[in-house]
């Protein structure tokens, strides 16, 4: 028997997941998330960015996110994460504010603006509860009242399934135990509460015994495991040069610059680029600083430089 690739590496997680022939593979999946959250099932998906041969990891920067939208134009992001990249919650909402911003040009009618909703799946831990599935909406802290629907973020962390047993139902624990890497014996159960399951199933199958997908697999888990330990030595080398100067100020700087050190050059290009078109648009520099990620300084730069140009 052949070993089954491992559906977690955002390759195959596209593969599976984003291309125009497992369409409804997606809609299974994403009818399953909003069932949770208390949403009704949609009934037609748009993919704004199928896979793609451009999509192989031969361009080791790739973020290899899905992006789609609904008939009513809904814009729905979803990304796999194998490892974890840090700062994962203002880099959540960078890309959020990033699709939300780009639905319109300048001078269109806000109203105009539809709901976006981010999927992060994640292969580790973030959130300091139990549950493997949180929903994060624009509420009042004190009356739970909705500021507006159109920000919602998933946060489902695979991690927390560890004493999970195989479910008597559908739902979506069964797409996120088939994700994680259920056994196949189980796999029968899984396709029984979630007959779509059955067509994802084939087709990781059908990829783990391609010789060309095995190729670019191996060389995309190359590169993650190789970023995931550059980003993580860059962290540490942030905390021991906090220790060695004894003082929590240098602590928490030392922490910084080796966590910025360990972003990707692609993701920090890209952020760059957002905010560049931001400061050209006139945006306030406090704004970009909340939504971008990116430090003070870094934004002052990038707006001096503008200027000289």
């Amino acid at each position: 028997m052949v070993e089954l690739l491992d559906a977690r590496n955002d390759f195959i997680f596209k593969k599976i997941f984003g291309s125009e022939n497992n369409k409804d593979v997606l809609l299974a999946f994403l009818n399953s998330t909003f069932m949770e959250s208390g949403e009704p099932p949609l009934t037609e998906i748009i993919l704004m960015n199928p896979y793609t041969d451009k999509d192989a990891p031969a361009e080791k920067q790739s973020i290899l996110d899905i992006k789609a939208k609904t008939a009513e134009g809904k814009r729905i992001n979803i990304e796999m994460q194998l490892f974890n990249p840090y700062n994962m919650e203002k880099r959540t909402l960078f890309y959020w504010s990033e699709m939300y911003y780009h639905q319109i040009q300048k001078g269109d009618d806000y109203s105009q603006l539809k709901k976006c909703v981010t999927i992060n799946i994640l292969n580790y831990s973030c959130l300091p509860n139990d549950r493997h599935h949180n929903v994060f909406r624009l509420r009042e802290d004190h009356t739970g009242i909705s500021l507006n629907n159109d920000l919602e973020i998933h946060v489902m962390e695979l991690t927390k399934l560890e004493e999970q047993t195989i479910p008597l139902t559908g739902g979506l624990i069964n797409w996120l135990l088939f994700l994680k890497g259920v056994e196949q014996p189980n796999w029968e159960v899984l396709t029984m509460n979630e007959p779509m399951l059955k067509k994802a199933m084939d087709t990781l199958e059908f990829l783990s015994q391609d010789a060309a997908t095995r190729m670019e697999y191996d060389a995309r888990m190359k590169y993650l495991r190789d970023e995931a330990s550059r980003m993580n030595g860059a962290k540490a080398e942030g905390r021991a040069e906090g220790r060695a100067e004894g003082r929590a100020e240098g602590r928490a700087e030392g922490i910084a610059e080796g966590i910025a050190e360990g972003i990707a050059k692609g993701e920090q290009k890209r952020a760059e680029a957002i905010v560049l078109e931001l400061l050209a648009l006139g945006v306030e520099t406090s704004v970009i600083l909340k939504a971008s990620g990116l430090t003070e300084q870094h934004i002052l730069r990038l707006k001096s430089q503008m200027g000289k140009h």
